[in-house]
């Protein structure tokens, strides 16, 4: 097996959280990362035992012993990690949500185009089997035709969040609205989410002027129904429910943190029991991502196959978290005035 040699971009919890996955896989290590902080950066780096490190960051993309780069920065600076590794060549898992801005977005995702390499967004859970049970599921139409998608995401991390990264939408929103883009996709198929009207209504934070508390009400052309909520006020907890003609399918664990052991889902054929179906792994999502990531590379793709979204995916799901923020400080704004 090819050891893939790893730059991890950022010394945040999330970029622990992939060494850590990077350290358990037997195909990849950690060969070199990029910080701001020289302290943390030095911290990080004994910890995994990364022999290269260097806060400037041209250092790092410039070693042509490289294969892969992981962008952990926060989101308002991933356009420009991007692009610059892209220029180099190199393969690229960089974080959720994609950008910060719709524009952003699309210069990131012209420059993997332009240097055709292969990229994938960090929307880990998509890379765990629970998904492909669930695709699966929908796709044979055990349910029928899909009505209504429900799902929210709360969890108390304001207080750790950078309010650079645009608040709850971007942070926990991209879950349910990346969740939803994939059963829209696999209910109907490839161009039922880019045919949509919503409704979104919020609150604005009053110690950092993000968004806190979010909701969104959608329609899709082909009659699809679907709300989401999300808020770092809050709790840890989770919910996710398809609904179609014939019956229903919802999530018993978080759907998007799915880990190593047991993952449960209920699927109810109306008029009868539900019936668990219980995917069991051994290990999380963030392992399944690192696995992905290397068996796509040795494959030569550009991009990963479902369930993990592509490119264009990407950019698909960061429209609509653009519009849910956008319509939210819109009407926040009409109010107040």
């Amino acid at each position: 097996m090819t050891m893939l040699n790893w730059a991890i971009l950022g010394t945040s919890f999330i970029s622990n959280t992939v060494a850590e996955a990077l350290r358990e896989s037997k195909g990849s290590r950690v060969a070199s990362a990029f910080g701001r902080d020289p302290q943390r950066l030095a911290a990080f780096a004994q910890t995994y035992g990364i022999e290269k490190t260097s806060t400037k960051l041209d250092a790092i993309l410039d070693d042509p012993a490289i294969d892969v780069v992981y962008v952990g920065l926060p989101n308002h600076i991933h356009a420009e990690a991007v692009c610059a590794a892209a220029a180099r060549g190199k393969a690229i898992l960089s974080e959720k949500s994609l950008t910060r801005t719709v524009e952003e977005a699309e210069a990131l995702i012209a420059a993997v185009d332009n240097a055709d390499i292969f990229f994938l967004e960090g929307l880990m859970y998509l890379a765990h089997p629970l998904m492909a049970r669930v695709g699966n599921i929908i796709a044979s139409g055990r349910l029928g035709r899909l009505c209504s998608v429900s799902g929210h995401y709360a969890a108390a991390i304001a207080p750790f969040a950078n309010p650079l990264g645009g608040g709850t939408i971007f942070n926990l929103g991209c879950y349910p609205a990346s969740l939803l883009h994939y059963v829209t996709e696999a209910g109907f198929g490839g161009d039922a989410f880019r045919r949509f009207q919503c409704v979104a209504t919020g609150n604005i934070s009053a110690s950092d002027g993000t968004v806190c508390d979010a909701s969104l009400a959608v329609r899709f052309d082909n009659g699809l129904i679907a709300t989401l909520q999300s808020t770092d006020s809050i709790g840890m907890d989770h919910a996710f429910t398809v609904l179609g003609e014939k019956g229903s399918l919802r999530f018993i664990t978080n759907p998007w943190l799915p880990v190593a052991g047991d993952n449960v889902i209920e699927v109810t054929d109306y008029g009868n029991m539900p019936e668990r179906v219980i995917v069991t792994s051994d290990r999380d999502a963030f392992g399944h991502q690192v696995e992905l990531v290397e068996r796509c590379l040795s494959q030569g793709l550009k991009s990963a196959p479902r369930p993990s979204p592509s490119p264009a995916h990407s950019l698909e799901i960061m429209r609509l978290l653009s519009e849910w923020e956008r319509q939210i400080r819109a009407n926040t704004r009409e109010h107040e005035g």
